[in-house]
């Protein structure tokens, strides 16, 4: 996923895979992938375009994309924070492209913006110890990330139905 075409064919096809659309606008569209291969190629993986990442993957698991806020803000804004992914009705009339408000939690912003003003983000990591693990406890998925996801990626639940896991 180094390559735009890469880039373009794996968001292209999770599109597909959770009916959505991308965005109908080509060049806006060149922009968001130039943007994701770019941190594709920065910090290893393809964290949002549009949102400040830290580079330490502990701390931008949210934003890698596609994001958790992803399907709540296609659901209610027919859009995804930066617009890559849409719903149909935004396809077929892009005039309903807006910007939506920020989901994420400040905490979490707050922390990536520590972890990014560290010289070794890696240290930073591991001095800190591990995020807790969080249990959703409709469907049982583990997130493991200071607090637990705003929605389920599995099952949709609210982060309220969520606890924390203790191993063993």
């Amino acid at each position: 996923m180094t390559t735009e075409e890469g880039m373009t064919e794996y968001v292209k096809r999770d599109a597909e895979d959770n009916g959505y659309y991308l965005i109908p606008d080509r060049d806006m569209l060149e922009d968001l992938i130039d943007g994701l291969v770019t941190n594709q190629k920065r910090y290893g993986y393809p964290s949002c375009p549009c949102r400040p990442a830290s580079g330490v993957k502990t701390y931008d698991s949210d934003i890698i994309c596609p994001c958790e806020y992803r399907d709540i803000d296609v659901e209610e804004y027919g859009m995804c924070y930066c617009g890559l992914f849409v719903s149909k009705e935004v396809k077929e009339d892009p005039s309903k492209l807006t910007s939506i408000p920020e989901r994420r939690p400040s905490e979490i912003i707050d922390a990536a913006a520590d972890a990014d003003k560290s010289n070794d983000k890696t240290e930073k990591v591991e001095k800190g110890g591990s995020p807790p693990v969080w249990r959703c406890t409709v469907c049982g998925y583990l997130a493991s990330r200071d607090t637990p996801p705003p929605i389920c990626p599995i099952c949709k639940a609210k982060a309220e139905r969520f606890e924390k896991f203790e191993f063993g």
